[in-house]
């Protein structure tokens, strides 16, 4: 079996077995195992289940097992929700089912000092040729096979009796994320699901005393429903081997990664967290400039930026241009793009002129700015946005346009969203855009872009940033030689 093959297991069991299933509702194996159990209801898992338990005859009408040996079907995939002391023993019982892929959730190895526990479970899987995941960790998470070893329950009741959403798992989507940390996991998925972000899959790796973030890499880089893979580190330990699969990933696949222990206060916390060793941060900042892998410094631009190059082309140069119909905000982005390298210089004489027509003939107000930012002030309107975008997107010494259309002013209706998302269909260059706001009608006109395949943001520092992204990862596929197949394969899949 390929180690892709092999890997494909943790997503796509054919059959699981989840040791530690248990009745008690406040139990982390009672709420892996109804995740399971609904999911299977729903028609999305379509796996046999089996729960473990010596002390239970049934959990949620399904026959308990006394142990994996006594389960008379074939199980691919075992989840361990059991004391660590625990382990190893289910650990054989693995070996001799035949088990080839194993999840242990339980905490108590390598990340408190218990490394000779952990080392016995390793070399009790090397033996049987069973891969594993963790221990220490919050497993994963596949929004299409139904997979969802998460133990973390979907609502909580308040001490008043309401029930409220608590932690809901992400829709489909198609960015992976991969993280050390359980804990940033667990809240990583909460602001996906809150932002409504979609996710293809989330895996917590915890301890690695098997699988690591590389091998992690390599099969989501076959995987079709990933289109960009968010990456949560505190450390690497296989360096070399980590920037040869970055490369051949990122020739086709954009990975972003935050590294977390940058200050020695933080490294310091990171051994500590896992047992890891944390390196230089420097030594990480060249890594992956090298490999084309796009570093961010703090979680919200991990996904604002993730969100970008899931649903727009890189940039083919670093021309940016501005269209907005707020003066301050658009100069808020100016400064942010030029900060970070990119270009935001005045139109050519050929758009000036074009934007020039346009006041003749009305279209545009005749106090509009146009050297770059295109302010179309606060008389701006639908058609003018169109108008606008329409000369911009011709222009080819424009590589990417960052809209800002505030709703709030008068005359500017909600199609202008749709306007725009029209005329960038017949262009390969990348645009994303700012409301700023968190009334119901800036909530709006972001879900609009987004859904139209246009990442929208809060601010238009955000809005720059996911930009720089977009300019960032197309230098570097453009450096490598990468950049046109990469835009042709993006364009047939998102496009079309």
């Amino acid at each position: 079996m390929s180690d892709v093959r092999r890997i494909n297991l943790f997503f796509n069991p054919g059959s699981v077995a989840i040791v530690g299933a248990s009745r008690k509702i406040t139990k982390a194996g009672n709420i892996i195992f109804k995740n399971f159990v609904e999911n299977k209801q729903r028609g999305i898992f379509k796996g046999e289940l089996y729960p473990v338990n010596p002390n239970q005859k049934s959990v949620l009408g399904y026959k308990c097992y006394p142990s994996i040996t006594d389960i008379t079907g074939e199980v691919e995939l075992v989840v361990i929700i059991v004391p660590a002391d625990n382990v190893p023993k289910i650990m054989r019982d693995a070996a001799a089912k035949g088990t080839k892929a194993a999840v242990i959730i339980s905490s108590g190895f390598s990340e408190i000092g218990n490394h000779e526990l952990e080392e016995q479970v390793t070399t009790i899987a090397k033996k049987a040729g069973i891969r594993v995941l963790g221990p220490n960790c919050l497993g994963v998470y596949d929004s299409n096979s139904g997979v969802d070893m998460l133990f973390l329950p979907e609502t909580k009741v308040l001490s008043t009796g309401d029930e409220m959403v608590a932690t809901p798992r992400p829709m489909p989507g198609y960015m992976a994320v991969v993280t050390e940390s359980g804990a940033f996991g667990a809240s990583a998925l909460d602001y996906l699901a809150g932002t409504q972000l979609g996710v293809s899959k989330f895996v917590s790796f915890g301890n690695e005393c098997d699988v690591d973030e590389t091998e992690m890499l390599h099969y989501l880089f076959h995987d079709k429903n990933t289109r960009v893979i968010l990456l949560y580190v505190e450390s690497i330990e296989s360096g070399r081997r980590f920037m040869k699969t970055a490369r051949e990933i990122t020739r086709e696949k954009p990975i972003v990664a935050l590294k977390s222990g940058s200050s020695k206060a933080g490294a310091r916390a990171a051994v500590s967290h896992t047992g890891a060793i944390a390196g230089s941060d420097k030594i990480y900042d060249t890594a992956f400039m090298q490999t084309g892998v796009i570093r961010i410094k703090d979680m919200d631009e991990l996904f604002h930026v993730g969100k970008a190059l899931a649903i727009q082309p890189p940039a083919t140069g670093k021309n940016i241009a501005v269209l907005t119909d707020a003066g301050g905000p658009g100069i808020m982005a100016v400064d942010e793009c030029e900060s970070r390298g990119l270009n935001v210089k005045e139109f050519s004489d050929k758009t000036i002129q074009k934007l020039e027509e346009l006041k003749e003939e009305g279209k545009i107000p005749a106090f509009a700015t146009n050297l770059n930012p295109l302010d179309l002030t606060g008389s701006a309107t639908s058609e003018m946005f169109e108008y606008g975008a329409k000369i911009l997107f011709e222009d080819p010494e424009i590589h990417g346009i960052v809209v800002i259309g505030l709703h709030q002013v008068p005359a500017l209706q909600e199609d202008f969203v749709d306007r725009i998302a029209s005329v960038s269909k017949n262009y390969n260059k990348p645009v994303v855009a700012c409301d700023i706001g968190e009334t119901e009608m800036a909530l709006y006109i972001r879900s609009r872009f987004d859904k139209l395949g246009i990442p929208a943001y809060s601010s238009p520092e955000d809005a720059a940033r996911a930009m720089i992204a977009l300019v960032q990862y197309g230098t570097y596929l453009k450096k490598n030689g990468y950049l046109e197949r990469h835009l042709e394969n993006f364009l047939k899949r998102v496009r079309t």
